[in-house]
């Protein structure tokens, strides 16, 4: 079937000929702080929020408003980086509903999340679970649709499929019949997880395929990924998350590239870095201070896991924000040495 896509306007976060950047949602992770940190940096396009689970009922519009508080300045953050809401969720009618209290709660764009890989998500007919249901995922993505304003954009987050990567060509078909305004594909199924390999062809066969713009997605940790990752896609945006982490100049470095921004890589300095973090953060907002603490060693963590950080047990045991600084300091000077 050949879709046809709207016209998306200016500013509506993925245009098809502009290339763009994303912040991936990490549930955990990318709340409203790290979002508007991250778009300080001038780097990315704009950032989806952690999923808002639609269970049983529709979401009232005070989760939208505490979830996602960039609803409640014209869905950007402080530092002006738009944010896209993303919801999850199994039933039609409750995922329109609330995709429709979103847009009355200020949000301005719509992501159906059918990629979250989490068994209990799975087991509760949600993210990636759908992606055995090809018709289900045209369903609640035109319910969505339909529900929303005409000028707010709806897009779909998928996986190849939940254990072949050839049904990826068919649940995008299906989404995109649905009025999918553009699509944001993880290289990798369910049953991976996120355990290598990542199969980046397939998305750039879905995006010749489609006459919608598609976002690739996964494992970019490094320049050469993601020049290979352009070549095997032919797409022009890109949505990353745990390497932004793991290696803050990976942003820099991937929106030089794309022609976003032409800054240099600052160089990283652990302690610097988090206490620019902290200065997004109010105290008051965000909880007791050990989930701040919590927050940071998080970041560390996928930082140890995934990039150069060699650290992590020295600072682990931290219990405030600062026994944490302490902690950091102490372990960052020994390994300048």
């Amino acid at each position: 079937m050949q879709v046809v896509p709207r016209m998306l306007g200016e500013g509506k976060f993925i245009r098809p000929s502009v290339p763009a950047l994303v912040l991936a949602p990490m549930d955990g992770i990318t709340d409203a702080p790290m979002r508007d940190f991250q778009g300080s940096t001038g780097t990315f396009s704009y950032a989806v929020s952690e999923f808002l689970r639609v269970s049983m009922d529709p979401l009232p519009m005070k989760v939208f408003r505490r979830e996602v508080p960039e609803v409640n300045s014209h869905s950007r953050t402080k530092s002006g980086l738009p944010v896209q809401v993303q919801i999850l969720g199994g039933d039609p009618g409750r995922m329109a509903q609330s995709a429709f209290t979103a847009c009355r709660a200020g949000a301005t764009a719509i992501d159906i999340n059918f990629g979250c890989p989490a068994p209990t998500v799975n087991r509760h007919d949600g993210g990636a679970s759908l992606l055995r249901e090809p018709c289900r995922i045209r369903e609640i993505v035109r319910a969505v649709r339909d529900a929303v304003p005409a000028d707010v954009p709806v897009s779909a987050k998928l996986r190849l499929g939940w254990d072949s990567i050839d049904a990826i060509y068919e649940n995008a078909t299906m989404a995109a019949e649905g009025g999918a305004d553009w699509l944001t594909i993880h290289a990798r199924t369910r049953v991976q997880g996120y355990t290598p390999p990542v199969y980046w062809k397939p998305i750039g066969v879905v995006r010749e395929a489609l006459n919608i713009p598609v976002v690739a997605n996964g494992d970019i940790w490094s320049v050469d990924d993601f020049r290979q990752c352009q070549d095997e896609t032919g797409c022009i945006h890109f949505m990353i998350g745990r390497s932004a982490l793991a290696d803050p100049s990976i942003p820099y470095l991937v929106s030089r590239e794309l022609g976003i921004s032409d800054q240099e890589p600052p160089m990283t300095n652990w302690v610097e870095l988090f206490r620019q973090f902290l200065a997004f953060v109010d105290p008051d907002e965000y909880g007791v201070p050990q989930r701040i603490v919590m927050r940071l060693k998080q970041w560390l963590k996928i930082a140890s896991n995934f990039g150069e950080f060699r650290q992590f047990d020295d600072v682990k045991h931290a219990s405030t924000i600062e026994e944490f600084f302490i902690a950091l300091e102490a372990a960052t000077a020994v390994s300048n040495h």
